[in-house]
């Protein structure tokens, strides 16, 4: 336990759990308490306090517990909780993130019945407030470690995706293959391995078809199928087609280089 959860403890919850002035019991044999007292689960005794007294352990809302309050449930319920059953579950509820924050916003203790009996000690609202501080810290140090970890597994497998591409299409013999990337060649089977299982493992991307269809208006399923559809009446044809000279003659084709052939 760290220093600020025995603060914690010290502060909200062994005081609570300490037997009022004069209120100690003749011990009883441990056979006698265990018939008197019913087995039940810590889920069983939190649902039955609640129902016993929603007015402090229902309704979803936490409030600071009055100091002994343990004593104040055994004398009003007597015989339906073990001590030990209770002190398990004031330790969870004390300790449960949203009792902490209750507690170092709250300016009193309340009892059984939920009403204010005794004003919140300053020190306790203190102790709740730096084991909250605790926890959130140890709950960034966990996200980030969280990410560095994903971070890392991303850039490994790139790495092997890499590798299997450039193993792949590699021309070199296969130690210096291992010395430009740096792997000795009895790690280079497993890394190959695990690179493929994570190729097979990705989802097939669907290549685009060559004839994809009409991207835009007056266009056909391919290319030139209906090209020259919509141009005005009258306008010459594409080049290409024969294009006129005026007198309704064509030109001659060009070779490769754009050089009418036979005229050197």
């Amino acid at each position: 336990m760290t220093a600020n959860e025995a603060a914690v403890d010290a502060a909200a919850v062994a005081t609570d759990l300490a037997p009022a002035e004069g209120d100690a019991a003749p011990a009883e044999p441990a056979a006698a308490t265990a018939k008197a007292t019913p087995e039940m689960s810590p889920a069983e005794c939190a649902a039955k306090l609640k129902a016993l007294f929603p007015a402090i352990f229902g309704g979803g809302v936490f409030k600071p517990l009055k100091l002994r309050i343990q004593a104040d449930i055994q004398e009003r319920a007597p015989a339906q909780f073990s001590k030990a059953q209770l002190s398990s579950f004031l330790r969870r509820h004390t300790g449960n993130t949203g009792y902490l924050i209750a507690l170092g916003k709250a300016t009193h203790r309340f009892d059984l019945d939920g009403q204010a009996v005794a004003e919140l000690s300053e020190e306790h609202r203190l102790a709740a407030r730096e084991e909250l501080a605790r926890r959130r810290g140890l709950q960034q140090e966990r996200v980030a470690a969280e990410q560095a970890e994903r971070d890392l597994a991303q850039t490994q497998a790139r790495n092997r995706a890499g590798l299997l591409h450039d193993f792949e299409r590699t021309t070199l013999t296969l130690p210096n293959f291992c010395v430009l990337k740096g792997v000795t060649e009895a790690e280079l089977p497993g890394l190959l391995e695990i690179a493929r299982a994570e190729r097979a493992a990705q989802p097939v991307r669907e290549a685009r078809p060559a004839n994809a269809g009409p991207r835009g208006p007056g266009r056909g399923d391919g290319r030139g199928d209906s090209r020259g559809a919509g141009r005005p009446a009258g306008r010459p044809a594409a080049r290409g087609d024969g294009r006129g000279n005026g007198n309704g003659e064509g030109r001659e084709q060009r070779g490769p280089r754009g050089r009418a052939p036979g005229n050197r």
